[in-house]
């Protein structure tokens, strides 16, 4: 028989209303998409379940209600048992999708099996929907595959989407998520409607299946649209409000593992401890500190904690930890004994933890500031002592005087200041470098402690080569002479130093408490005059403060003043004292150059008045370059006026000697002047042969230049004989101190001859200075010393005088 054909129309309204429903259900998913990435456990299986639920009941309704939409001529019974079949199938593939697509969220091979396997359920059932009508229906073949790779498309979109919210919800915004809602819907109600244009019906009886009902179609399919659409709508609306719980879980997740980072990762130790003062939590930095392990501090009473703590320090903590409960934050420095057994310096913050404001807790954070408090000790250290001895600095000696000043306030018990410098240090620093000078201050520092302090003294370096001496006690109870003699005599001893034994000496400057000053900076000060004093008399002594020295301490400090001024106003001049040979007819050989001071006020002054300001001003090198040019014009001036052609002997300083440029400086002066080098003769000490290598290649210097070169106070240093073997020396002058004995002592006689034959074997010139009386002479003349200089002759004499005098005394006599 042959059957009837029937194509139906659809109720636009109701396609309409089956595109919203897929539309929201799209959306729907794709917000649960991000409560499911965000959740964990089983609230993350409870989304995937309701999602899977939603997914399949809205893909469902879409396509029941896009069914009721078809209108035919007959009426269309539905087996409402397939029909919940077709639903079961719906949510089953949505739910197998969506447990693939969440575990194995990225890659293209899990998303497109994720998505076959969701087609699949939408495809079976669609087909499965279609099977509950009870009409026939035959489909075409192109349209049902057609259908499928709709289905295909529309789930691998909605699941790839899906996926991407659940690895990143901010990656897919609110309007990409309505838009994409848009498409996937259509994509679903295409593929419903590419199937429905494939189906053709016809009517058929089929008794075995005809367990369904006639349903009025149209306000079905309203119930159906509109029950749907409020469903996903509660929906949404229940995905926005446990979006918002799970934001604030979400927060607060993130806040305790912030928390829990913060705590675990804390270079700082901290320890919790409960209102039953038990500890109950503490982090790696607290084990770190004590050597104790987490598992060893929990549950543990506090006291196991106090037991650790420096034994003074304990109850003082236990009282800060009652302050901490009452809900005060308190801090405190202390040491702790690590298991190893070593200390460790903490800094402790009791803080107590408060919850809707009651005291919950305690938090004990501690630090460990062993390095910090070592550092602060250290620059602690730096700031009241010197570097270079260890001894105290001048900022702690002034704060012991004073402390001791107030001890002996009451009763004006006395008590001294010593202050004390080295002589000649400068000319070892110079010459023998820094790194030498500070061995010897280091040196000498030592065998203060060691020889002359006990306990009731204190020694600092002031600075340089300046020391000082703190002695507590009175005049009765110790000799303060005796301390004196004993640093002197620890100072003398020789000092090895770069191959060779060096002597020093010491001026010592006394005042004393109350008598000579009421603050600290009184007494340095006037123990410091009584020291330079020291130094204006030869050094190597010790000496009281008098009030009379601040007299000629305010006249020194006027003459240095004045030596500035004198040297820019020209004050200076030069004598010359002859330098004779004894013989048949007695003739002068050579002039030493001598400088003086015509100064305005005091008259003319001798170099002992103003040679030490002008070291002590830096004036000295100043000074003697002016003697040595003025030295040669003169006597090229003596030379050019027929005099007799002898040689002008000039002193260096000891800072002159050393001046790197000292070579040129006398070749630009010879050469301004014109004299013949060998005319020069530069007077140097032995003081100066310190630093061996260095004086070698400055003499050798000097004499290849053609000057000659004398050995001055020969005799009153050491290592004399080493001198004349090491450097290229002409002349050496014995000293005034063995001639003013050579009358009455047979020891400097003998030196004098000893002297005299050994520079004789030498090749050397010799001569004596410092010659006052006739016995002298005969002494020395008849030692076979024949080179004489001193007052027996002449005194120093003004370049005019010496010409009357010496250069042509015929003519002046004429």
């Amino acid at each position: 028989m042959e059957h009837m054909h029937m194509h139906g129309s659809h109720d636009k309204l109701l396609v309409f209303f089956s595109y919203l429903i897929a539309v929201a259900a799209s959306y729907t998913v794709l917000e649960l998409a991000g409560i499911v990435g965000i959740s964990k456990g089983r609230r993350r299986a409870f989304w995937i379940v309701f999602g899977a639920v939603i997914m399949g009941m809205g893909i469902w309704s879409m396509h029941f209600v896009g069914m009721l939409a078809l209108k035919l001529p007959v009426a269309v019974a539905y087996n409402l048992m397939v029909v919940l079949l077709s639903v079961l199938v719906a949510v089953v593939a949505s739910l197998v999708a969506l447990i693939v697509i969440s575990h194995f969220r990225r890659g293209l091979i899990p998303l497109f099996m994720s998505g076959l396997l969701l087609a699949c359920g939408i495809f079976g059932m669609h087909y499965i929907g279609m099977f509950a009508m009870q009409i026939g229906i035959s489909y075409r073949a192109d349209y049902v595959t057609l259908s499928f790779a709709v289905a295909l498309i529309a789930s691998i979109a909605a699941l790839g989407l899906s996926s991407q919210i659940m690895m990143n919800r901010k990656a897919v915004g609110q309007r990409k998520k309505l838009i994409s809602a848009l498409v996937m819907g259509l994509a679903i109600v295409g593929m419903h409607y590419t199937g429905m244009l494939g189906a053709t019906f016809e009517p058929e009886n089929r008794s075995w299946l005809n367990t369904g009902v006639v349903l009025d179609q149209k306000w079905l399919a309203y119930v159906i649209a509109g029950g749907t659409l409020f469903t996903l709508g509660m929906s949404i609306i229940g995905v926005y409000i446990s979006r918002r719980f799970s934001r604030k879980d979400t927060e607060l997740l993130i806040s305790e593992k912030w928390y829990r980072s913060l705590y675990e990762n804390n270079q700082d130790a901290i320890v919790s401890i409960d209102l039953n003062l038990r500890i109950i939590g503490s982090n790696p930095a607290a084990t770190a500190i004590t050597g104790i392990s987490s598992k060893e501090f929990k549950e543990q009473p506090l006291t196991s904690m106090l037991d650790i703590i420096t034994i003074d320090d304990q109850q003082p903590i236990r009282d800060m930890f009652i302050q901490s409960l009452a809900g005060e934050r308190v801090s405190y420095e202390t040491a702790i004994t690590h298991r190893s057994g070593q200390k460790v310096d903490i800094s402790i913050n009791i803080s107590p933890v408060m919850v809707d404001g009651q005291v919950a807790g305690i938090y004990v954070i501690a630090r460990d500031i062993t390095e910090e408090k070592q550092a602060k000790e250290q620059t602690r250290y730096l700031i009241f002592h010197d570097e270079l001895t260890g001894l105290p600095n001048r900022r702690m000696f002034d704060q012991l005087v004073t402390q001791t000043i107030e001890d002996h306030q009451e009763g004006q018990e006395p008590f001294a200041v010593l202050v004390m410098d080295f002589d000649r240090f400068k000319l070892i620093n110079d010459t023998l470098g820094h790194l030498y000078g500070d061995l010897f201050l280091q040196e000498m520092s030592s065998r203060i402690l060691d020889n002359v302090l006990n306990e009731r003294m204190t020694l600092a370096r002031l600075e340089g080569d300046e020391f000082a001496l703190l002695c507590r006690f009175s005049r009765e109870k110790m000799n303060v002479t005796d301390i004196a003699e004993q640093m002197m005599s620890a100072i003398k001893q020789p000092m090895h130093l770069k191959g060779r034994d060096l002597y020093v000496t010491a001026s010592i400057g006394i005042s004393f408490y109350p008598g000579h000053g009421q603050t600290a900076e009184e007494l340095l000060k006037n123990a410091g005059t009584a020291m330079y004093e020291v130094k204006k008399n030869g050094r190597n002594d010790y000496h009281f403060f008098s009030e009379d020295l601040n007299g000629q301490i305010m006249e020194q400090l006027e003459l240095e003043s004045d030596l500035r001024k004198g040297l820019e106003r020209g004050e200076f001049t030069v004598h010359y004292q002859p330098q004779i040979r004894t013989a048949d007819k007695e003739q002068i050989i050579g002039v030493e150059a001598l400088v003086r001071w015509n100064h305005p006020v005091k008259g003319l002054l001798g170099p002992g008045m103003f040679i030490p300001a002008a070291e002590v001003t830096g004036r000295i090198v100043e000074l003697g370059n002016f003697v040595l040019r003025e030295a040669c014009r003169q006597m090229r001036q003596w030379h050019d006026a027929g005099g007799p052609l002898i040689p002008v002997a000039v002193n260096l300083s000891s800072q002159q000697f050393l001046q790197y440029n000292l070579l040129e400086d006398i070749r630009d002066i010879l050469r301004e002047t014109g004299l013949a080098p060998e005319y020069l003769e530069l007077e140097i000490t032995e003081s100066m042969m310190m630093d061996a290598s260095r004086a070698s290649a400055i003499l050798n210097d000097l004499v290849k230049s053609g000057v000659r070169i004398s050995l001055d106070d020969f005799g009153t240093g050491y290592s004399s004989l080493g001198y004349l073997k090491l450097y290229p020396i002409h002349k050496v002058k014995i000293d005034r101190s063995f001639i003013s004995g050579i009358t009455d002592s047979s020891h400097d006689r003998a030196i004098v001859a000893t002297i005299l034959t050994m520079a004789e074997h030498l090749g050397m010139q010799v001569i004596a200075e410092g010659i006052e009386t006739k016995e002298q002479l005969d002494i020395l003349v008849g030692s076979g010393c024949r080179d004489i200089q001193g007052y027996y002759y002449s005194k120093p004499l003004a370049a005019e005088e010496l010409e009357r005098k010496y250069l042509w005394p015929v003519e002046a006599a004429g």
